[in-house]
Protein backbone atom coordinates (compact mmCIF):
# COMPACT_ATOMS: atom_id res chain seq x y z
CA UNK A 1 0.00 0.00 0.00
CA UNK A 2 1.05 3.60 -0.50
CA UNK A 3 1.27 5.17 2.95
CA UNK A 4 3.71 8.05 2.71
CA UNK A 5 2.66 11.28 1.09
CA UNK A 6 4.67 11.99 -2.06
CA UNK A 7 4.76 15.58 -3.31
CA UNK A 8 5.28 14.71 -6.91
CA UNK A 9 3.52 17.09 -9.29
CA UNK A 10 6.06 19.24 -11.08
CA UNK A 11 6.04 21.82 -13.84
CA UNK A 12 9.05 22.52 -16.09
CA UNK A 13 10.62 25.92 -15.40
CA UNK A 14 10.08 27.03 -18.99
CA UNK A 15 6.31 26.48 -18.85
CA UNK A 16 3.71 28.68 -17.21
CA UNK A 17 1.36 27.16 -14.67
CA UNK A 18 -2.02 26.21 -16.10
CA UNK A 19 -5.26 26.09 -14.11
CA UNK A 20 -4.91 22.30 -14.20
CA UNK A 21 -1.45 22.57 -12.61
CA UNK A 22 -2.67 24.99 -9.98
CA UNK A 23 -5.55 22.77 -8.99
CA UNK A 24 -3.27 19.75 -8.48
CA UNK A 25 -0.73 21.85 -6.62
CA UNK A 26 -3.40 23.04 -4.20
CA UNK A 27 -4.06 19.43 -3.22
CA UNK A 28 -0.35 18.70 -3.08
CA UNK A 29 0.23 21.66 -0.78
CA UNK A 30 -2.46 20.27 1.54
CA UNK A 31 -0.39 17.08 1.88
CA UNK A 32 -2.46 14.93 -0.48
CA UNK A 33 -0.98 12.22 -2.69
CA UNK A 34 -1.19 13.46 -6.28
CA UNK A 35 -0.24 11.83 -9.60
CA UNK A 36 3.03 12.48 -11.38
CA UNK A 37 2.63 14.14 -14.79
CA UNK A 38 3.37 10.92 -16.72
CA UNK A 39 0.25 9.33 -15.20
CA UNK A 40 -1.89 11.85 -17.08
CA UNK A 41 -2.36 10.39 -20.55
CA UNK A 42 -2.56 12.63 -23.62
CA UNK A 43 -5.05 12.16 -26.48
CA UNK A 44 -2.70 10.02 -28.57
CA UNK A 45 -1.94 7.73 -25.64
CA UNK A 46 -5.60 7.42 -24.70
CA UNK A 47 -6.49 6.47 -28.26
CA UNK A 48 -3.73 3.83 -28.24
CA UNK A 49 -4.99 2.35 -24.98
CA UNK A 50 -8.53 2.40 -26.33
CA UNK A 51 -7.44 0.42 -29.43
CA UNK A 52 -5.67 -2.08 -27.21
CA UNK A 53 -8.87 -2.39 -25.19
CA UNK A 54 -10.83 -3.30 -28.32
CA UNK A 55 -8.58 -6.32 -28.90
CA UNK A 56 -8.70 -7.21 -25.20
CA UNK A 57 -12.51 -7.17 -25.26
CA UNK A 58 -12.53 -9.30 -28.40
CA UNK A 59 -10.52 -11.96 -26.59
CA UNK A 60 -13.00 -12.11 -23.71
CA UNK A 61 -15.94 -12.23 -26.13
CA UNK A 62 -14.30 -15.19 -27.87
CA UNK A 63 -13.81 -17.02 -24.57
CA UNK A 64 -17.46 -16.37 -23.69
CA UNK A 65 -18.52 -18.04 -26.94
CA UNK A 66 -16.17 -21.02 -26.62
CA UNK A 67 -15.86 -21.90 -22.93
CA UNK A 68 -17.54 -25.16 -21.84
CA UNK A 69 -17.34 -28.14 -19.53
CA UNK A 70 -14.66 -30.60 -20.61
CA UNK A 71 -12.37 -27.84 -21.88
CA UNK A 72 -8.88 -27.55 -20.43
CA UNK A 73 -7.58 -24.19 -19.27
CA UNK A 74 -4.67 -24.74 -21.69
CA UNK A 75 -7.24 -24.56 -24.52
CA UNK A 76 -8.31 -21.15 -23.20
CA UNK A 77 -4.68 -20.07 -23.24
CA UNK A 78 -4.34 -21.10 -26.89
CA UNK A 79 -7.50 -19.21 -27.85
CA UNK A 80 -6.15 -16.09 -26.15
CA UNK A 81 -2.72 -16.35 -27.78
CA UNK A 82 -4.07 -17.05 -31.27
CA UNK A 83 -6.68 -14.28 -31.21
CA UNK A 84 -4.33 -11.70 -29.73
CA UNK A 85 -1.43 -12.34 -32.11
CA UNK A 86 -3.74 -12.56 -35.15
CA UNK A 87 -4.82 -9.00 -34.33
CA UNK A 88 -1.24 -7.72 -34.28
CA UNK A 89 -1.03 -7.61 -30.48
CA UNK A 90 0.88 -9.39 -27.71
CA UNK A 91 -0.54 -11.13 -24.62
CA UNK A 92 0.93 -9.03 -21.80
CA UNK A 93 1.16 -11.87 -19.23
CA UNK A 94 3.31 -14.10 -21.46
CA UNK A 95 6.80 -14.22 -19.88
CA UNK A 96 5.95 -11.27 -17.62
CA UNK A 97 8.27 -11.72 -14.64
CA UNK A 98 8.45 -15.38 -15.57
CA UNK A 99 4.71 -16.07 -15.97
CA UNK A 100 4.62 -18.92 -18.50
CA UNK A 101 1.26 -18.41 -20.24
CA UNK A 102 -0.76 -15.82 -22.17
CA UNK A 103 -3.67 -15.54 -19.72
CA UNK A 104 -4.59 -16.15 -16.08
CA UNK A 105 -7.30 -18.78 -15.53
CA UNK A 106 -8.52 -18.91 -11.92
CA UNK A 107 -11.04 -21.62 -11.06
CA UNK A 108 -13.24 -21.76 -7.94
CA UNK A 109 -11.01 -21.17 -4.89
CA UNK A 110 -8.20 -19.68 -7.00
CA UNK A 111 -8.36 -15.92 -6.52
CA UNK A 112 -6.07 -14.87 -9.38
CA UNK A 113 -2.92 -15.70 -11.37
CA UNK A 114 -3.98 -19.27 -12.09
CA UNK A 115 -1.71 -20.87 -14.69
CA UNK A 116 -3.44 -22.63 -17.61
CA UNK A 117 -2.79 -26.36 -17.78
CA UNK A 118 -3.65 -29.37 -19.96
CA UNK A 119 -4.51 -31.23 -16.73
CA UNK A 120 -7.04 -28.68 -15.47
CA UNK A 121 -10.40 -29.59 -17.02
CA UNK A 122 -13.46 -27.41 -16.48
CA UNK A 123 -16.41 -29.18 -14.91
CA UNK A 124 -20.12 -28.45 -14.58
CA UNK A 125 -20.62 -26.00 -11.71
CA UNK A 126 -17.15 -24.45 -11.84
CA UNK A 127 -16.71 -20.70 -11.82
CA UNK A 128 -13.65 -19.33 -13.57
CA UNK A 129 -12.04 -15.92 -13.89
CA UNK A 130 -10.27 -15.31 -17.20
CA UNK A 131 -7.91 -12.34 -16.89
CA UNK A 132 -6.72 -10.95 -20.23
CA UNK A 133 -4.12 -8.22 -20.76
CA UNK A 134 -3.10 -6.94 -24.19
CA UNK A 135 -0.22 -4.94 -25.64
CA UNK A 136 -1.01 -3.27 -28.97
CA UNK A 137 1.52 -0.86 -30.51
CA UNK A 138 3.08 -0.46 -27.06
CA UNK A 139 -0.19 0.33 -25.26
CA UNK A 140 -1.59 -1.87 -22.50
CA UNK A 141 -5.17 -2.79 -21.54
CA UNK A 142 -6.39 -5.18 -18.85
CA UNK A 143 -9.76 -6.78 -18.03
CA UNK A 144 -11.27 -9.98 -16.70
CA UNK A 145 -14.63 -11.71 -16.60
CA UNK A 146 -16.21 -14.53 -14.65
CA UNK A 147 -17.73 -17.47 -16.48
CA UNK A 148 -20.07 -20.04 -14.93
CA UNK A 149 -19.68 -23.51 -16.41
CA UNK A 150 -23.15 -24.90 -16.93
CA UNK A 151 -25.28 -24.68 -13.81
CA UNK A 152 -23.69 -23.96 -10.46
CA UNK A 153 -24.86 -23.54 -6.86
CA UNK A 154 -26.94 -20.53 -5.77
CA UNK A 155 -24.08 -19.45 -3.47
CA UNK A 156 -21.59 -19.39 -6.33
CA UNK A 157 -24.06 -17.59 -8.58
CA UNK A 158 -24.53 -14.92 -5.91
CA UNK A 159 -20.76 -14.58 -5.44
CA UNK A 160 -20.24 -14.00 -9.17
CA UNK A 161 -23.09 -11.50 -9.32
CA UNK A 162 -22.00 -9.55 -6.24
CA UNK A 163 -18.39 -9.41 -7.49
CA UNK A 164 -19.64 -7.80 -10.71
CA UNK A 165 -21.77 -5.37 -8.70
CA UNK A 166 -18.69 -4.48 -6.65
CA UNK A 167 -16.85 -3.54 -9.86
CA UNK A 168 -19.78 -1.41 -11.00
CA UNK A 169 -20.14 0.28 -7.60
CA UNK A 170 -16.40 0.91 -7.49
CA UNK A 171 -16.60 2.51 -10.93
CA UNK A 172 -19.34 4.87 -9.77
CA UNK A 173 -16.96 6.05 -7.04
CA UNK A 174 -14.56 7.40 -9.70
CA UNK A 175 -14.96 11.15 -9.33
CA UNK A 176 -12.55 13.59 -10.97
CA UNK A 177 -10.87 15.54 -8.17
CA UNK A 178 -11.98 12.90 -5.70
CA UNK A 179 -9.77 10.18 -4.22
CA UNK A 180 -8.90 6.58 -5.04
CA UNK A 181 -9.71 5.53 -1.46
CA UNK A 182 -13.41 6.11 -2.07
CA UNK A 183 -13.43 3.22 -4.54
CA UNK A 184 -12.38 0.65 -1.95
CA UNK A 185 -14.77 2.02 0.64
CA UNK A 186 -17.72 1.58 -1.72
CA UNK A 187 -16.67 -1.92 -2.76
CA UNK A 188 -16.15 -3.19 0.77
CA UNK A 189 -19.51 -1.85 1.93
CA UNK A 190 -21.35 -3.75 -0.80
CA UNK A 191 -19.38 -6.98 -0.38
CA UNK A 192 -19.87 -7.05 3.40
CA UNK A 193 -23.57 -6.25 3.05
CA UNK A 194 -23.90 -9.45 1.03
CA UNK A 195 -21.88 -11.57 3.46
CA UNK A 196 -18.66 -11.71 1.44
CA UNK A 197 -15.10 -10.51 2.07
CA UNK A 198 -12.64 -8.48 -0.04
CA UNK A 199 -9.08 -9.62 -0.70
CA UNK A 200 -6.62 -7.11 0.75
CA UNK A 201 -3.30 -8.42 -0.53
CA UNK A 202 -3.89 -7.51 -4.19
CA UNK A 203 -5.18 -4.36 -5.83
CA UNK A 204 -6.02 -2.56 -9.04
CA UNK A 205 -3.40 -0.40 -10.71
CA UNK A 206 -2.58 2.22 -13.26
CA UNK A 207 -2.12 0.87 -16.76
CA UNK A 208 -1.57 2.09 -20.30
CA UNK A 209 2.07 2.82 -21.03
CA UNK A 210 3.18 -0.05 -18.79
CA UNK A 211 1.48 -3.19 -17.50
CA UNK A 212 1.46 -1.90 -13.92
CA UNK A 213 1.69 1.78 -13.02
CA UNK A 214 0.57 3.98 -10.14
CA UNK A 215 -1.88 4.44 -8.56
CA UNK A 216 -2.56 1.42 -6.39
CA UNK A 217 -6.34 0.91 -6.28
CA UNK A 218 -7.25 -0.92 -3.08
CA UNK A 219 -10.64 -2.60 -3.00
CA UNK A 220 -11.39 -2.26 0.72
CA UNK A 221 -11.58 0.58 3.22
CA UNK A 222 -8.00 1.13 4.39
CA UNK A 223 -8.96 4.49 5.93
CA UNK A 224 -6.69 6.45 3.60
CA UNK A 225 -7.64 8.86 0.83
CA UNK A 226 -5.21 7.34 -1.64
CA UNK A 227 -4.17 9.28 -4.72
CA UNK A 228 -6.07 12.25 -6.10
CA UNK A 229 -8.14 11.25 -9.15
CA UNK A 230 -7.43 13.53 -12.10
CA UNK A 231 -8.84 13.58 -15.66
CA UNK A 232 -6.50 11.71 -17.99
CA UNK A 233 -5.58 8.99 -15.51
CA UNK A 234 -6.07 5.37 -16.59
CA UNK A 235 -6.35 2.52 -14.08
CA UNK A 236 -8.02 -0.79 -13.39
CA UNK A 237 -10.57 -1.72 -10.77
CA UNK A 238 -10.55 -5.48 -10.17
CA UNK A 239 -12.11 -6.47 -6.83
CA UNK A 240 -11.51 -10.04 -5.68
CA UNK A 241 -14.51 -11.11 -3.60
CA UNK A 242 -14.35 -14.23 -1.43
CA UNK A 243 -17.12 -16.42 -0.08
CA UNK A 244 -15.23 -16.90 3.19
CA UNK A 245 -12.14 -15.25 4.61
CA UNK A 246 -10.35 -12.48 2.72
CA UNK A 247 -6.99 -14.07 3.50
CA UNK A 248 -5.06 -15.83 0.74
CA UNK A 249 -1.85 -17.75 0.09
CA UNK A 250 0.40 -18.29 -2.92
CA UNK A 251 0.91 -21.83 -4.17
CA UNK A 252 4.51 -22.78 -3.33
CA UNK A 253 4.88 -25.09 -6.30
CA UNK A 254 4.37 -22.52 -9.06
CA UNK A 255 4.92 -19.28 -7.13
CA UNK A 256 1.98 -17.59 -8.87
CA UNK A 257 -1.40 -19.11 -8.08
CA UNK A 258 -3.24 -17.18 -5.35
CA UNK A 259 -5.73 -19.30 -3.38
CA UNK A 260 -8.22 -18.47 -0.61
CA UNK A 261 -6.95 -19.53 2.83
CA UNK A 262 -10.11 -21.52 3.55
CA UNK A 263 -10.31 -22.80 -0.04
CA UNK A 264 -13.82 -21.41 -0.49
CA UNK A 265 -14.67 -19.87 -3.90
CA UNK A 266 -13.58 -16.43 -5.08
CA UNK A 267 -14.80 -14.21 -7.93
CA UNK A 268 -13.35 -11.21 -9.73
CA UNK A 269 -14.32 -8.80 -12.52
CA UNK A 270 -12.05 -6.12 -13.97
CA UNK A 271 -12.12 -3.18 -16.36
CA UNK A 272 -9.67 -0.51 -17.47
CA UNK A 273 -11.05 2.99 -16.82
CA UNK A 274 -10.18 6.41 -18.20
CA UNK A 275 -10.96 9.35 -15.91
CA UNK A 276 -12.76 12.10 -17.81
CA UNK A 277 -13.78 15.65 -16.89
CA UNK A 278 -17.24 14.41 -15.95
CA UNK A 279 -16.62 10.90 -14.69
CA UNK A 280 -15.10 7.90 -16.47
CA UNK A 281 -15.01 5.88 -19.67
CA UNK A 282 -14.62 2.09 -19.73
CA UNK A 283 -11.85 1.24 -22.21
CA UNK A 284 -12.37 -2.54 -22.11
CA UNK A 285 -16.04 -3.08 -23.10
Amino acid sequence: MIRKIKRNWFVPKDRELTEFDKRILRYQNRGKLVPTPHLIKNKEQIEGIRRSGVVNTGVLDLIEAEIHAGMSTAEIDKLVYDYTTSHGAIPAPLNYEGFPKSVCTSVNEVVCHGIPSEEEILEEGDIINVDVSTILDGFFSDASRMYIIGKTSPKKEKLVRVAKECLEIGARAIKPWGFIGNIGKAIQKHAHKNGFSVVRDLCGHGVGLEFHEDPEVVHYNDHHDGMLIVPGMVFTIEPMINMGTWEVFIDEEDGWTVVTDDELPSAQWEHTFLVTENGYEILTH
